[in-house]
């Protein structure tokens, strides 16, 4: 890909390139010069022709130009991506030390339109802009140079492309990848499916959010009246066990450990994460067969069939049914014996569970901006629905991955509910994406996680 032609900034435009944002809209452009062809390199110059970026171009695109580069550059080759990769793979390692992560994250690694996620020695590209698209050649030449895989598969099987003026397609590209892959994270072993899992497979950005649950998973046993004592040992001495309210030894080795709900668990990596760290017993929940099913793949991998029930269902419907029964099973305790209540028939609600964390990791509600209306109710009823079957003093840990659901309008959405819910939220932790998943300072379009671990109480203090 060489450069071919200019592209004339109008004078009445955003400064958004100065600032380091990559993108060029169409409105933004009061001529072109030259006769770059769509998916070309094209200079970037302001209205006084002062140079600013240099860019591939697509008329066909809201998004004119992407810009690569804040300098000349004559051509996208072999050896500019592997300039490029080599930047990518220093950052990774300096950060990551396990054989899974994100290589290439777009706009943040200033290669917009390409994502590449590796997982071990197998690698996973998305091309999601016809600029990349054509140089899908030397993209896949500097990946083998740079990481030396065993195979790279597509998963540019997304509806973004066709947005460019492109089909979705999938397949591989280099060597022959398997369909699944077993790559490791905080320690724990994940299969993953390649060919058929959500986008690439594996959602890297909540790696070092799964991990910081860990304080979450221990320290309950005491509700169950569960303490360790000093009791006596066979040689005359004393040892320090978990004893519980009648004096009597406990064996089981997750006494202190908490009990989980996970929905929308995909993959089941909070699931994993809980169990690693403690967790007694966890219920992992999603829609999809194929997911539930990955889910218990990972969990037999990593020896944990012993302490998660699996789900196939609705998560909405899923809590609702939960909240449901506990208000039925609290209405018919209320009422005790009084004769118009006939606590010998069965609840009509079912449910009634509650547990001492709630994990809500949803997967996209607001994907344009049309959407967030209808986004913020879809938020708000999860996190009612969720926090409201967290046992008193637990935690509601809960995600958004909506770029259009901004931060305060996220929380805001969580206050609302824990109104309406009758609780009070204590924030005790508010996370982004992972160090593989950097963000350029003025491209909010990479801001787009938002993770946060809430105290859940009632008003009863």
């Amino acid at each position: 890909m060489i450069i071919v032609g200019s592209v004339i900034l109008s004078r009445s435009r955003k400064k958004r390139l100065e600032q380091g944002h990559p993108w060029v809209y169409k409105s933004e452009i009061e001529s072109v010069e030259g006769e770059p062809a769509a998916g070309s390199l094209v200079q970037v110059l302001d209205h006084r022709r002062r140079f600013l970026a240099t860019g591939y171009y697509n008329p066909a695109s809201q998004i004119t130009v992407r810009a690569v580069s804040f300098v000349m550059l004559e051509k996208m080759d072999t050896a500019f991506f592997v300039e490029r990769f080599q930047e990518c793979l220093k950052h990774r390692e300096r950060f990551v030390h396990e054989n899974a992560y994100r290589f290439v994250y777009g706009e943040a690694d200033f290669l917009p339109g390409l994502i590449v996620d590796r997982f071990g020695e197998v690698l996973v590209v998305q091309l999601l802009t016809l600029g990349m698209d054509l140089c899908r050649d030397a993209i896949v030449e500097a990946l083998v140079t740079v990481l030396q895989p065993v195979g790279i598969y597509e998963r540019s099987d997304v509806s973004i492309r066709e947005m460019e003026g492109l089909e979705q397609v999938k397949g591989p590209l280099y060597g022959n990848p398997p369909r699944h892959v077993t790559v490791t994270e905080n320690g724990l072993k994940i299969k993953v499916d390649i060919e058929q899992g959500q986008k690439t497979g594996y959602f890297f950005d909540q790696r070092e959010n799964r991990a910081s649950i860990k304080p979450l998973m221990t320290g309950w046993g005491a509700r169950s009246g569960i303490e360790l004592q000093e009791i006596p040992d066979e040689e005359g001495g004393t040892r320090r066990v978990p004893v519980n309210r009648k004096g009597k030894e406990v064996t089981f080795p997750y006494w202190d450990g908490a009990t989980v709900l996970e929905c929308f668990s995909h993959t089941g990596s909070f699931t994993l994460h809980a169990c690693q760290y403690g967790a007694k017993k966890v219920t992992c929940l999603d829609i999809s067969e194929h997911a539930i099913e990955s889910a218990k793949s990972n969990v037999e991998l990593n020896g944990f069939e012993d302490r998660v029930e699996f789900v196939v269902a609705d998560a909405f419907d899923y809590l609702r049914s939960q909240v449901k029964g506990l208000a039925e099973r609290s209405n018919r305790a209320a009422a005790g014996s009084e004769a118009k209540t006939d606590t010998s028939v069965p609840m009509t609600a079912g449910g009634g569970r509650t547990w001492d964390v709630v994990i809500l990791d949803p997967p996209a509600f607001a994907k344009t901006r049309g959407a967030v209306k209808g986004a913020c109710r879809g938020y708000k009823d999860i996190n009612l629905h969720g926090m409201k079957l967290v046992n008193e003093g637990g935690y509601l840990v809960t995600a958004s991955c909506s770029y259009h659901m901004r931060p305060d309008l996220f929380l805001e959405t969580i206050q609302e509910a824990a109104v309406d819910a009758g609780k009070i939220l204590r924030l005790v932790e508010w996370r982004a994406a992972g160090k593989d998943h950097p963000q350029i300072l003025g491209v909010d379009e990479g801001h787009y996680l938002k993770f946060a671990v809430f105290e859940v109480r009632s008003k009863n203090f």
